[in-house]
């Protein structure tokens, strides 16, 4: 058995095609979405992420603001920028990109974001409403995972479902999405004793422990999809490789996503996704 690819630049491309629809739509209305990326700092990786988020929303007809902070920028500095940017009306979403300086607080940032401009789905409101199953926003990757078994018409229900990494960014928002599907979760991290048999009972396994290539074939179940959240360099290749040995899973599981070109792309067309959603809120549309 060889896997099949589960292409994320495809269905990406999907969503965003129905995102610029949805934009043209609003337009017509009067109402251009708008989207404010805060970046802090200069990780190079962070760079790149917000350029690709601002040429997206360019793509799709998105209004976008990018506001780039020194690494010495205060946390109260911060939190006045997020507090105008909740008044600013032509703002219906606020990114803040993760990870920030050390010396900030990302966790009590994320909670001034205003809980209908919280595009990223970090507020306590909208993990609240997350864990009560009732509508707000998603955060954007984990979201992205679930468009995918979607779209490959993947069965969640009654199924084994093992995520590796109980962050707040993916692995606990994943549990909850998986869980109203009627998936049976199991959640994995570093403290997690015989890892490799609650591995190779998963029908989907989904890995986001952020260490190169640490899921292997002998880890999987036979015909299981395998979904690879992470994002690494490999140290001899220097290469974008994920949570996931891609070459050895791939001879044992039914679907699977590369590194890269699976659920990177989704993240960002997730993004848009919510943005468009908060400037329908913001008008009752």
């Amino acid at each position: 058995m060889t896997a099949k690819n589960i292409d994320g630049k495809l269905l990406a491309q999907k969503i965003r095609e129905k995102v610029k629809q949805e934009v043209l739509e609003l337009k017509q209305k009067g109402i251009t979405p708008g989207l404010a990326v805060i970046i802090a700092g200069d990780d190079p990786a962070s760079r790149v992420y917000v350029n690709n988020k601002k040429k997206a929303c360019e793509d799709v007809g998105i209004y976008s603001e990018e506001y780039s902070l020194p690494d010495e920028t205060t946390q109260d500095e911060l939190v006045e920028l997020i507090q105008k940017l909740n008044e600013k009306p032509e703002i219906n979403g606020i990114l803040l990109q993760h990870p920030t300086p050390k010396h900030l607080n990302e966790r009590s940032a994320f909670n001034v974001i205003a809980p209908h401009k919280d595009v990223d789905g970090f507020h306590p409101i909208n993990m609240g409403n997350l864990c009560l199953g009732e509508d707000g926003f998603v955060p954007c990757t984990p979201a992205g995972v679930m468009e995918m078994l979607k779209e490959y018409n993947v069965e969640v229900s009654g199924k084994e479902c093992v995520i590796l990494g109980r962050s707040n960014i993916v692995g606990k928002p994943q549990a909850f999405l998986l869980l109203k599907e009627n998936g049976t979760v199991t959640i994995c991290h570093s403290k997690t004793q015989n890892i490799v048999e609650i591995c190779k009972r998963a029908d989907i396994l989904i890995a986001a422990i952020g260490k190169a290539k640490f899921v292997n074939g002998d880890m999987i179940k036979s015909g299981a999809v395998v979904i690879d959240v992470g994002m690494n360099r490999d140290e001899e290749t220097k290469k974008l490789v994920g949570d996931v040995d891609y070459e050895s899973v791939k001879e044992v599981a039914s679907l699977i996503t590369p590194v890269p070109g699976g659920v990177g792309p989704m993240t960002i067309a997730m993004l848009l996704k919510n943005t468009v959603k908060a400037a329908r809120m913001a008008i009752g549309y």
